[in-house]
């Protein structure tokens, strides 16, 4: 498992900010003072991958076969712990579990991806995105490696205590370029573990 220490600031509202950084893990945070005797005051911000950029298959060559495929990648899973209670902002982990895949035009055995992670306003608007370089390494003889990243803490300031998690989003993907897509849009997708689309 890879552990990341990250900061990202958005606005929320007048000048409040969301803050991820590797402070203190959501184990830390269940267990701190009033934390451990608190009910959370709302449910958490949903985690997800958004479905268009949840995978990315590299093409080496114009044809889209699978003889061109050279690497790949898939988000199998986020999840997310949050705690927040009275006035207290939220905190919590992201944990983010990615499938990659290297295909029979790959050159190499080592490629580097690049994933977002994006805190929203729920159906309103991205606050505040920040991008990742995920450098993966294929053992020798192998086509496809699983790699989980934990983001160790965010935080989510709260307007007032009644500002419910459910408020705001967590949304992460892969970068694309255009035709990548419009390859998953499509709902296409080749993976390296089936060797057929």
């Amino acid at each position: 498992m890879r552990f990341r220490a990250l900061m990202m600031t958005a606005l929320v509202g007048l000048g409040v900010t969301t803050v991820m950084a590797g402070c203190k893990s959501t184990a830390d945070v269940l267990n701190v003072g009033d934390a451990a005797t608190k009910q959370n005051a709302g449910a958490c911000p949903r985690a997800f991958a958004i479905y268009d950029a949840a995978r990315i298959v590299e093409f080496r060559g114009e044809a889209e076969a699978f003889a061109n495929v050279g690497f790949t990648g898939e988000i199998a899973n986020v999840r997310s712990l949050c705690r927040y209670y009275n006035a207290e902002p939220i905190t919590g982990d992201i944990e983010i579990t990615f499938d990659f895949g290297r295909g029979p035009a790959a050159t190499q055995n080592t490629a580097t991806y690049e994933y977002f992670v994006a805190i929203m306003r729920k159906n309103i608007a991205v606050m505040n995105k920040e991008t990742f370089p995920l450098q993966v390494t294929f053992p020798a003889g192998a086509d496809r490696v699983r790699v989980t990243e934990k983001i160790d803490n965010f935080t989510i300031p709260r307007a007032t205590e009644t500002t419910s998690g459910e408020n705001f989003e967590i949304v992460v993907g892969f970068e694309l370029t255009s035709k990548q897509r419009q390859f998953n849009a499509e709902g296409r997708r080749f993976r390296i573990s089936a060797g057929q689309n």
